[in-house]
């Protein structure tokens, strides 16, 4: 399975202003879909962070069972989400809040020390 989306899926999350995410505790258990921010960094890794942290619902599901899907326009995208533990991965997220969303009154608690342990990156699934 290819590490990065290509190009097309790229393009449109770099686009997307926001995206919907579906999570679920496992695979019979309902999905929840919720509005979320992603970032694409410079490596070609998509980026999503809890904007309420750890005890966000869909974050919870999605470090419990990391099959998740995105919707961005009319594309629908399967990923598996993987907990950025590195320092790289973290900052770049943090870097492409600030260039995706400069203005907006939301970037203060996407930057926050307190979520950024919540940074994941999806790989296709």
């Amino acid at each position: 399975m290819p590490e990065r989306f290509d190009e097309d899926v790229l393009g449109r999350l770099r686009d997307a202003d926001e995206v919907a995410i579906e999570t679920s505790r496992g695979p019979d258990a309902p999905v929840h879909r919720t509005v979320i921010w992603v970032v694409v960094d410079p490596e070609g890794r998509v980026l999503i962070r809890s904007y309420r942290g750890a005890t966000a619902r869909w974050f919870r599901e999605a470090v419990g069972s990391p099959a998740v899907s995105l919707t961005a326009g009319r594309m629908s995208i399967a990923a598996t989400a993987r907990v950025a533990t590195d320092t790289e991965r973290i900052e770049a997220a943090s870097r492409g809040y600030i260039q995706k969303y400069p203005n907006d009154s939301g970037l203060p608690g996407m930057l926050a020390d307190e979520v950024l342990g919540t940074t994941l990156e999806l790989v296709p699934r």
